[in-house]
């Protein structure tokens, strides 16, 4: 089921479609996790946990707060591309979405958001327009992230080796952005992407509706445009402020358990994260697969002395940036609710919030 056609919540078998999909994901990451640590060597989990004992209770209020800034920013799409969300709403509307994501068949998530949207009085059409486009953007500046990585590399003056593989990452991000501005140059274009698209796809599902596709296409950049040209550039810089922060809690997580920049250097922790992100596309965040990739890199640049420490940091890094989430939508679903609730029991937006 596309995304761009709305969410069919009566209908469970895209939701366990969805879930065979993450769990076969799961396993390869598990297995390429086992895969890249066994190449690393074995992990000395006293000394990590020694590591541990470096961190002080500012440290977690440093981590919240940057963690707070990776969150706004990783939503902020939502308020450039739809008419009527706040960067506060657009947050919110992240949070429960990650939260739902998790413990949930999809697509409750998006059920979600549509729920958000029809209460603050934004038709359902262009809060899924701009869902979208917050996720297309997000996974330009995912596929992209080797690219500044290939960039570093030249400036060190160290050789790619098997990081050339990665090149395949920076096509997909290519393809999608020439694909998003194919869609919303004209309605033809839009519904000649739509129409192979959806060919391509019905060669694997044979459900699927080629004229469907060209229609949702079409309807998709109509209810984009007016906001595309002047909101997507806002959008791909905050996603790639998004990597930033989320770089700079990595170096944060590294530096507060001993990982000193003498032995590996910021420059060296963002070469190793870039070349790491693309596999963000696993589910929790690739959590394993792109950790075992870290610590890979790391023990290559800075040598095996600083492998405790670094799996240590990278621990306290995913309890920041994928449990914190999880909490925080806990939290904003609440809050809410409690909005609504306060305002009308049929979730009716308030006047002038219509779209």
């Amino acid at each position: 089921m596309s995304t761009l056609e709305g969410p069919d919540v009566s209908d469970a078998r895209p939701g366990r479609r969805a879930w065979i999909t993450r769990i076969v994901l799961l396993v390869v990451a598990a297995l390429s996790t086992v895969t890249v640590v066994r190449l690393v060597g074995r992990v000395d989990w006293d000394a990590a946990r020694d590591a541990l004992t470096h961190l002080s209770w500012w440290h977690a209020i440093v981590l919240l707060a940057v963690v707070l800034v990776r969150q706004v920013l990783l939503a902020m799409p939502l308020r450039f591309f739809i008419r009527g969300v706040t960067f506060y709403r657009a947050t919110i509307n992240d949070l429960g979405a990650t939260l739902m994501g998790l413990i949930a068949p999809p697509p409750s998530d998006i059920a979600l958001r549509v729920a958000m949207f029809k209460s603050w009085g934004v038709s359902p059409a262009k809060g899924l327009a701009g869902t979208v486009m917050n996720s297309l953007t997000f996974y330009i500046a995912r596929f992209s992230g080797p690219l500044l990585g290939f960039i570093l590399l030249l400036a060190v003056g160290e050789a790619p080796s098997f990081r050339w593989l990665e090149l395949l990452s920076i096509a997909v991000a290519v393809a999608i952005l020439v694909t998003v501005l194919m869609v919303v140059r004209s309605d033809p274009l839009a519904r000649t992407v739509g129409t192979r698209a959806g060919r391509i796809v019905r060669r694997f599902r044979r459900s699927v509706d080629p004229d469907r596709w060209a229609d949702a296409c079409q309807s998709f950049r109509a209810d984009i445009a007016e906001r595309f040209h002047s909101g997507f550039p806002l959008a791909v810089l905050s996603q790639a402020g998004m990597m930033v922060v989320d770089l700079a809690a990595l170096v944060l997580c590294l530096r507060f358990v001993g990982v000193t920049a003498d032995e590996v250097g910021v420059v060296w922790i963002a070469i190793a994260y870039l070349f790491a992100f693309p596999f963000t596309v696993f589910p929790l965040w690739g959590i394993g697969i792109v950790d075992a990739l870290i610590l890979a890199a790391l023990v290559e640049a800075g040598g095996p002395q600083v492998e405790a420490a670094a799996v240590a940091g990278l621990i306290v890094w995913r309890v920041f940036t994928v449990g914190v989430p999880v909490l925080l939508g806990a939290l904003a679903v609440a809050v809410w609710r409690r909005e609504v609730a306060g305002r009308s029991p049929g979730l009716t937006p308030r006047p002038g919030e219509s779209e």
